[in-house]
């Protein structure tokens, strides 16, 4: 039986990806969980759980699960999401000719996440980047439960 899994977490464990971890659905319980690389190589490893600091034992336990049983699907990783690309149809999105011509120009080369958050935050579209940026999330995270089969509710 495939629990339904709640878009809120789906979107929060998209919003949560890093080189250093990933995140995975429990099929069984609708459970967004994140654990890290290292987590996972201690898994696969068999590692033991007095090898690592109490704190670290629960997600230990949850990456020796999603490595020992076929209950955990991986959500999308940060390549596949490719935030840039986000980023870069707000900018083509916006109205004003200057304003969508600014901002394409500080997304270009190095430093193009740092430059695009202060300048959004400049004009006062901040919020509005954040509602799209939300909202592709949301699609996202729909297409990957239709894609696999996973029931969602909002």
């Amino acid at each position: 039986m495939t629990a339904p899994v709640k878009l809120k977490d789906l979107i929060e464990g998209l919003e949560f990806l890093t080189e250093e971890g990933s995140s995975s659905l429990n099929t069984t319980t609708g459970e967004v969980v994140y654990v890290t690389t290292e987590e996972l190589q201690a898994a696969e490893e068999e590692q033991p759980l007095e090898d690592f600091p109490e704190w670290q034992h629960d997600a230990l336990r949850i990456a020796r699960d999603i490595v020992e049983t076929d209950h955990y699907l991986p959500l999308p990783d940060r390549f596949e999401i490719n935030e840039y690309h986000i980023m870069e149809r707000f900018c083509l999105s916006v109205d004003d000719d200057d304003l969508r011509d600014d901002l394409c120009a500080v997304i270009r080369g190095r430093g193009a996440f740092r430059r695009f958050k202060d300048r959004v935050q400049v004009y006062g579209i901040a919020e509005a980047w954040y509602r799209y940026r939300d909202a592709t999330l949301r699609e996202i995270a729909m297409a990957w439960c239709e894609a696999h089969g996973m029931p969602y509710t909002a």
